[in-house]
């Protein structure tokens, strides 16, 4: 875009911000990773210290730093994906102990969000090294590395379910928008267009949380 994607903003709101306040309602701790600018007035910031590999460097610095078992990253540029996504993929993964939980969606794997137990570090930091860098490729690798198999949930099949709404204000957005990236000046002015079109009503919280990753975890 030109200046951090962190700081654009959808509906007037910066994404890091859009993108803790999700944790903070799905009542998941958060940290930035993975930031290109000092964010650190939004949320505790770990420092990433391999700039050049993208996402992927952004989450090997987040496991290193987590005490945590298991992680959960989202992009700061998936402004409409909604909380309860996130809560239901942490609630799947402490539930199969299987260490990458992940989803589909139109029989898709969709790189993030995404749950990471610390066990795909290694994994991670290999591929660094080796100068791969793609995240869904190593979702895919990584847990047979483990000797476990990719959990990969329908996204379709959770809202069949119940188990996962876009949220208050929110009413008929379907999930395909969940997953469109404001990665370009101009998708992010097509997001804004779609936000304006929903109910104008807030549902996130006016604090944030402790923060995770740019990326955030």
């Amino acid at each position: 875009m030109g200046s951090d994607k962190a700081l654009a903003l959808f509906g007037g709101i910066p994404l890091i911000q859009i993108a803790l306040e999700a944790f903070a309602v799905a009542e998941i701790p958060a940290r930035i990773a993975g930031a290109r600018s000092d964010l650190s007035h939004f949320g505790e910031q770990i420092p990433d210290l391999a700039p050049e590999s993208g996402p992927l460097g952004g989450i090997h610095a987040a496991l290193s730093a987590s005490t945590a078992e298991w992680n959960v990253f989202l992009p700061v540029d998936l402004p409409l994906m909604p909380p309860s996504l996130l809560a239901n993929l942490l609630q799947r993964a402490e539930l199969t102990q299987l260490p990458v939980t992940a989803t589909t969606l139109n029989g898709r794997l969709e790189p993030f969000p995404v749950v990471l137990h610390v066990s795909t570090l290694p994994g991670i930091g290999q591929r660094l090294a080796s100068g791969e860098t793609a995240c869904h490729l190593a979702w895919k690798t990584i847990p047979a590395e483990l000797g476990f198999a990719l959990d990969a949930i329908s996204v379709e099949a959770l809202v069949q379910c119940s188990q996962c709404t876009p949220g208050r204000g929110r009413i008929g957005l379907p999930p395909l928008l969940w997953f469109q990236s404001a990665n370009t000046p101009e998708e992010l002015a097509r997001l804004n267009q779609i936000r304006q079109r929903l109910r104008p009503a807030r549902f996130f919280p006016q604090e944030a949380p402790i923060a995770s990753d740019s990326q955030v975890s």
